[in-house]
C-alpha cells in the first residue's frame, strides 16, 4: 500500500534542461533514490528517437505507464526522484495516476536557444538535437509546478527546491474564524502542511493564529502569521491560498492586500459565500493579472468543514485539478468512498450551486417548522413530535430532520429551549440571491422565495402580535383533523416539489450561462458532508443521469400521484384553521399550475396587449408570429 506521507518528486522540462544533473544532486542532497526516465525507454523507442523521428502518443504510453508503476513501487516505502520530460497534461495525468496526492513537480524551464546551446556541448545521447524543436512545439506548460529558471547553476536550483519542498506548507488559509479554524484542522489532520492566518487588528485581535497553534497538537507543523508577505512567502509555488472571510467587501479588500505578494501562477480560492456574479467579477480581474480564482462553495457548518463538508468548486478545470488534491482530500465520503467534492463548472457556477444548495435548505428548514406547528396544532407537546419525527427517518431520513429532533428535546431546565427562543429567523443572504436569480433567469423558484419571505415575516414581530389581537386567532389548531401520517405525506410531496424547482433553476442558469454541469455529480455530493443530504438526495443520483426533470421520472411521478392527496387535505385543513403553511401550501399550488397544460395567463397576455401593445401569439397559428389587437 502507498504510504501517503510518501513523496515523488518529478523534475520534468525539454531534453537538455539539466534533468539528470539536477536529480542526481538533488539525491545526494536529500539521500533520496533517483531514477532517470531515460533509462526506462524500450530499444526499438531509443533507435527510434536516435534516428531523428519523434515519439508519437503511443508510444510513450508504455514508457509513461512503467514510469508510474515505478512510482507507485517506491512510494510503498520510500520518498523517490524521477526524471522525465513529461511535456503534456495528459503525460502528466499518465504519470500521477493513482498517486496525486504524493507528487510534487519540478519545472526546468529555459528558451530553446538556451537549451540548443546546451545540446551542442552535451555528452553523446540518443536524443539527437534535431528534435528539440518538436519538443518546444508540444510543451505545455503546468499549472501546479515549482519552475526554475535553468540559467541559474545547478546548486542554486538544488537549493530552492530544498527550500520550497522542505520548508514551506503546500497549502495556505486566511480567515481563522469558526470555519476557518475548522477547515485548517481538516487539512492538519490529513497531514498536509499548512499555513494559516488571520489579521492583527490591536486590543481585539492579536496572535489568533499562534494561539490557534498552541491550541492544537495536529497543527504542531502549522505556519502561523499575522502579516501577509510572511504568509504569502512560506508557501510553496504555485500557492495555493483558501479565503475564510465573510463575503463581499471583506474578500476583495484581502485580495487587494495579497495580490502584490503573490507571483503568476498562484491560486486563491474563496471558501465564503459569495455571490456568484462577484465570483465571475473576481475571477477576471485576477485573471487579467495571471493570478488563478477558484470560487468553491463549503457546506456542512463547522462539524462539517473539521470532519469532511461538501465542497462545490468552479473555475479554470486546469487549475482545479491543481487544488483536486486537497479538496477531494478534506471532503466528505458517499457511500461508495468518493469524495463529496468535484469540480462544477467555470467561472462562478461553484458559488452559483452552493447558493441553491442554501435555497433548498431554507425549504427544507421551512417546511420542518411547519411540520412543528402543524403537529403543535393537532395536540402533541414536543416530546411527542420529536417522537413522531423519529418514526419518520425509517423513510424520509436528511440531517435537517435529525437536528430537528435534537432541538425539540432539549431542555431549559425544567423547560423546552425551543420556547424560549424568540421567533425571529435571520439569513445571511443566499436564500435572497437565490431568489433574486430566479427572477433574473425565468425560473418559478416558488418555495425558495416563499421560505424567504417566512423568514422576512418573522421579523415583524411586534406587528404580528399587534394582527393577532386585530383578528382574534387565539383558538388554532383545535379543529385540525390530521393523521401524522398524512402529515409526513405532505412533507414527502413538500421536498420533492422543493428538490425539483433547486435542480430546475441550477440546469436553467447552466444553459444561459453556458455552464455544461452535472446534475446528478451535484446531487452525489450532496448526499453526505452538507445541510441538505437526505435519502432523497440519494435517491435522486440515479434519476438525474436519466433526466434533469425529475417529475417525468416514473417513480416520482407514482409517489407524487400517491402522496398528493394527503398534501391536499393537510392544506386545506391547516386553511380551515387560519394555521400558516406557505411553503406547503406553495408546493401544492406550483404543481397544480404547472400540470396545467392550459392556463388563464392568455388573459393576463390580452390584458397587457390592451394596454400596452404588448402583442400575443395565437394557438392556432404555429407560425410563432405576433398578434396585436384594437381592443376598443
Amino acid at each position: 500500500m502507498i504510504n501517503r506521507d510518501h513523496t515523488v518528486i518529478f523534475i520534468m522540462g525539454t531534453s537538455g534542461t539539466g534533468k539528470s544533473t539536477i536529480g542526481k544532486l538533488l539525491s545526494k542532497e536529500l539521500s533520496l533514490p533517483f531514477f532517470d526516465g531515460d533509462d526506462f525507454h524500450s530499444k526499438e523507442h531509443i533507435q527510434k528517437m536516435a534516428s531523428g523521428v519523434s515519439l508519437d502518443d503511443d508510444d510513450r504510453f508504455g514508457w509513461l505507464t512503467r514510469l508510474n508503476e515505478l512510482a507507485k513501487n517506491q512510494l510503498i516505502t520510500n520518498n523517490c526522484i524521477i526524471a522525465c520530460s513529461a511535456l503534456k497534461e495528459k503525460y502528466r495525468d499518465l504519470l500521477s495516476n493513482g498517486i496525486e496526492k504524493n507528487v510534487k513537480w519540478v519545472f526546468l524551464n529555459g528558451s530553446i536557444d538556451q537549451v540548443h546551446e546546451r545540446l551542442k556541448n552535451r555528452e553523446p545521447h540518443f536524443m539527437p538535437i534535431t528534435l528539440l524543436k518538436s519538443q518546444f512545439d508540444i510543451i505545455e506548460a503546468p499549472n501546479n509546478a515549482l519552475q526554475i529558471d535553468i540559467g541559474l547553476s545547478p546548486e542554486e536550483i538544488v537549493h530552492l527546491i530544498k527550500e520550497e519542498f522542505l520548508n514551506k506548507a503546500v497549502f495556505g488559509l486566511i480567515g481563522l474564524g469558526v470555519m476557518g479554524k475548522s477547515l485548517s484542522l481538516n487539512l492538519a489532520k490529513n497531514g498536509f502542511k499548512i499555513s494559516i492566518y488571520n489579521r492583527h487588528v490591536s486590543g481585539l485581535e492579536e496572535n489568533v493564529a499562534l494561539n490557534f497553534k498552541k491550541e492544537y497538537d495536529v497543527l504542531s507543523d502549522a505556519l502561523p502569521f499575522d502579516e501577509l508577505e510572511g504568509f504569502v512567502n512560506s508557501l510553496q509555488k504555485p500557492r495555493k491560498i483558501m479565503l475564510m472571510v465573510n463575503a463581499g467587501n471583506a474578500i476583495d479588500m484581502v485580495i487587494e492586500n495579497i495580490i502584490p505578494y503573490l507571483s503568476e501562477g498562484d491560486i486563491l480560492i474563496d471558501g465564503g459565500n459569495s455571490n456568484y456574479i462577484h465570483t465571475k467579477e473576481r475571477f477576471d480581474y485576477l485573471k487579467s493579472k495571471k493570478i488563478h480564482f477558484i470560487g468553491a462553495g463549503v457546506s456542512g457548518g463547522e462539524e462539517g468543514a473539521l470532519n469532511g463538508p461538501s465542497i462545490m468548486p468552479g473555475g479554470d478545470k486546469d487549475i482545479y485539478k491543481v487544488v483536486q488534491p486537497f479538496l477531494e482530500t478534506i471532503a466528505a465520503k458517499d457511500e461508495n468512498n468518493l469524495p463529496c467534492s468535484a469540480y462544477i463548472g467555470n467561472e462562478g457556477s461553484g458559488h452559483f450551486v452552493k447558493m441553491v444548495h442554501n435555497g433548498i435548505e431554507y425549504v427544507e428548514m421551512q417546511l420542518l417548522a411547519e411540520v412543528l406547528s402543524i403537529l403543535k396544532a393537532t395536540g402533541n407537546n414536543l416530546a411527542q413530535i420529536s417522537t413522531i419525527l423519529k418514526s419518520w427517518k425509517l423513510g424520509s431520513d436528511s440531517y435537517l430532520l435529525d437536528i430537528t429532533i435534537k432541538i425539540l428535546r432539549k431542555k431549559d431546565g425544567e423547560d423546552w429551549l425551543i420556547d424560549k427562543i424568540m421567533d425571529k429567523a435571520g439569513n445571511k443572504g443566499t436564500g435572497n440571491w437565490a431568489t433574486i436569480a430566479a427572477a433574473q433567469l425565468g425560473v418559478p423558484s416558488t418555495l425558495i422565495a416563499s421560505a424567504l419571505f417566512a423568514r422576512y415575516t418573522s421579523f415583524y414581530k411586534e406587528d404580528r402580535i399587534n394582527l393577532q389581537k386585530k383578528y382574534g386567532k387565539e383558538h388554532i389548531g383545535l379543529h385540525l383533523d390530521l393523521l401524522n401520517d398524512e402529515v409526513l405525506n405532505a412533507y414527502q410531496f413538500s421536498r420533492i416539489i422543493n428538490h425539483y424547482q433547486g435542480f430546475n433553476l441550477i440546469s436553467e442558469a447552466a444553459k444561459t450561462y453556458k455552464w455544461d454541469l452535472n446534475l446528478s455529480e451535484i446531487a452525489r455530493i450532496w448526499t453526505n458532508g452538507c445541510i441538505i443530504k437526505s435519502d432523497l438526495m440519494r435517491t435522486m443520483v440515479a434519476i438525474l443521469k436519466e433526466t434533469d426533470n425529475i417529475l417525468i421520472d416514473e417513480s416520482f411521478v407514482k409517489q407524487i400521484k400517491s402522496l398528493k392527496p394527503s398534501a391536499n387535505h393537510v392544506i386545506s385543513q391547516c386553511i380551515m384553521n387560519e394555521l400558516a403553511i406557505p411553503c406547503f401550501s406553495e408546493a401544492v399550488n406550483f404543481l397544480n399550475n404547472f400540470s396545467t397544460a392550459n392556463s388563464t395567463a392568455n388573459l393576463i397576455q390580452a390584458q397587457r396587449d390592451y394596454f400596452g401593445a404588448h402583442t400575443y401569439q395565437r394557438i392556432d397559428d404555429d407560425t410563432e408570429k405576433f398578434y396585436h389587437t384594437d381592443w376598443k
